[in-house]
């Protein structure tokens, strides 16, 4: 009985390793005379990549059995939140680009080994990436990236980063840039004539108030902090939240924002700005129906555009000059990569590209302190959920630009953070649970001082006024 019993496990074995070998035999034929595109399709396929990050996962047979099941839900929950593949394989089906985000984020997983993780391969046996996979992977994220995103300006060797220099400039009317200046800076958008965009947002503080909530209207005080407008026009998204798709949807939020400025509709502000005289001329010649709430923010965007800031010390690294920043500080680039940063900080502003959960790997609103009495923060702290009304989008925030980042505190969404080196440790801990040594996060802390660019030819600085 015994022997017929290990000779029934033996060949249960066998049929195993037989089917293990020929799946592989079989993978590793089809995928070599493929195109590219479907050589990385057949890959996310075959390696189990859509099991756990996706939104309608294929869930293995013992996801049903009692000990198994919490632990492959938190798994799929956490690749989830960690990395949605769903838009990689439409814009593989489609031929169109897949985004900056995806690119790195896969990227990571093939140089540093991140996926899939070691349990999965303990029972998948077929899913670990081979040296093929992970060079055709990379040429794949290589040629996407050159092909949709790259803007001529970094040396040969650095092409192929995650991370672009900015460029010197974007295609604007230097005539509405004018009038978006005079309304960025004008008071009359709010209710009491005492609240303007660069109220929140002025421009000689790098774009921010430096408050861990903005006071708006009556001194009313928001839930969020307000995040800098500078760089902003390379936001796929305006907010925290993506409420708003571009630069002018958004300036069209702030000035009916009860908490912010407070008006009530496009005809009282305008009411207002109707009798400068010199504000109406102005419209009349760029607009062919004058002013408008939709040409006033055209032109807030217009003006908006122009607030870019290249030139960095690390855009001058990128374009090829060794010495523009130091040892530790290139040191610090490399830790960065190494501990997934870039995977989401990334293209010419390092951020503003994704919505990403906040809290993948712990619970940071569990642990955090913060007044429970305000119901404002409560609605802030759902993030992206706000914007779509989807549960699967609660506490996903759009990851912020870390352009000019040491100029730019208090940090993070809730503004609880003040200095680099603490919310440089919060994102280890919640995002990417890495272990750093101070001295590694000092020298990340020091790579991203390395990030503020200039304005108008000038490098970007807090005025002490």
């Amino acid at each position: 009985m015994r022997k017929s019993f290990l000779f029934v496990i033996g060949m249960i074995a066998l049929a195993i390793i037989v089917i293990f070998l020929f799946r592989r035999c079989s993978y590793s034929m089809a995928i070599k005379d493929l195109p590219l595109d479907e050589q990385a399709l057949l890959i996310f396929n075959e390696k189990g990549c859509i099991d756990c990050h996706s939104e309608d996962p294929n869930l293995p047979f013992y996801s049903s059995f009692p000990i198994a099941k919490g632990m492959v839900e938190k798994d799929v929950q956490v690749g989830y939140r960690a990395f949605n593949i769903d838009p990689v394989i439409v814009a593989l089906e489609n031929g169109t680009a897949p985004s900056e985000v995806a690119l790195a984020k896969i990227e990571y997983s093939t140089t540093y080994g991140s996926m899939p993780p070691a349990k999965y391969k303990a029972i998948h046996w077929n899913s670990a990436l081979n040296a093929t996979d992970r060079e055709v992977l990379n040429t794949w994220v290589m040629q996407n990236r050159l092909k949709y995103y790259d803007n001529g300006l970094a040396t040969e060797e650095f092409r192929n980063e995650p991370i672009r220099p900015i460029v010197d400039s974007l295609p604007v009317n230097p005539a509405k840039v004018f009038l978006g200046f005079e309304l960025y800076h004008d008071m009359r958008l709010s209710k009491n004539n005492l609240v303007s965009c660069a109220t929140c947002h002025p421009l000689d503080k790098a774009g921010v108030d430096h408050l861990q909530f903005s006071k708006g209207i009556y001194d009313q005080i928001g839930g969020i902090n307000a995040p800098t407008v500078y760089n902003a026009a390379f936001n796929c998204a305006q907010f925290w939240d993506g409420r708003k798709e571009d630069l002018a949807a958004q300036a069209g939020g702030p000035p009916f924002d009860a908490l912010e400025m407070g008006s009530e509709s496009w005809d009282e502000i305008i009411a207002k700005l109707s009798e400068d005289k010199n504000l109406v001329a102005q419209f009349d010649a760029l607009y062919p129906d004058g002013m408008t709430g939709d040409n006033i923010m055209n032109a807030i965007a217009e003006f908006e555009m122009t607030l870019i800031t290249p030139n960095s010390r690390f855009d001058r690294y990128l374009k090829g000059d060794k010495n523009a920043i130091t040892p530790d500080e290139a040191e610090g680039y490399a830790l960065f990569k190494e501990f997934g940063c870039a995977t989401c900080h990334v293209g010419q502003s390092m951020g503003g590209q994704s919505f990403e959960y906040f809290g993948i790997l712990d619970d940071y609103f569990a642990n955090r302190e913060m007044p429970a009495d305000r119901e404002i923060i409560r609605i802030k702290d759902q993030g992206y959920y706000n914007a779509t009304e989807n549960e699967a989008d609660l506490r996903y925030f759009k990851t912020p630009n870390l352009r000019n980042i040491a100029l730019t505190p208090p940090y993070l969404h809730d503004g609880t953070v003040d200095n680099l080196t603490e919310a440089t440790n919060i994102m280890l801990k919640y995002q990417v649970k890495k272990d750093a040594t101070p001295e590694q996060v000092d020298k990340i802390v020091k790579f991203l001082h390395t990030l503020n660019g200039e304005y108008q030819t000038e490098e970007l600085a807090i005025s002490q006024d």
